[in-house]
């Protein structure tokens, strides 16, 4: 007798409505363009972070300190070089390797 007791049953009904009501605005707020766009720039800001610290630590380059007390004035712009030798003999090696691919291919066309 409980499933056909009015009350219960528009208890029920509210209840239902109400949890209807939370998801619909939690997925209107997921898909909303602007929550897309901050969690997208959020996104892309941290992916560039993560790109910048790992080409500093392939390079050697150090994070730049605080400014402390007590630190040398005519130091301060002083920054020490990276060593782009490595780089530069990896960019290379691609380079020379990528036309050796291109002549291979052209002359397989022949």
């Amino acid at each position: 007798m409980a499933d056909t007791d009015p009350d219960e049953l528009e208890r029920r009904i509210a209840r239902t409505r109400a949890e209807l009501a939370q998801t619909v605005d939690a997925i209107a707020e997921r898909v909303s363009p602007k929550r897309v766009a901050e969690r997208t720039v959020a996104d892309v800001k941290t992916r560039a972070g993560t790109f910048v610290a790992s080409v500093g630590d392939a390079l050697g380059v150090s994070p730049r300190r605080p400014v402390e007390y007590g630190d040398d004035p005519d130091r301060l712009w002083e920054e020490e070089q990276p060593n782009l030798a490595p780089v530069l003999i990896g960019v290379g090696a691609v380079l020379v390797v990528g036309a050796a691919i291109m002549l291979w291919r052209r002359r397989r066309r022949r």
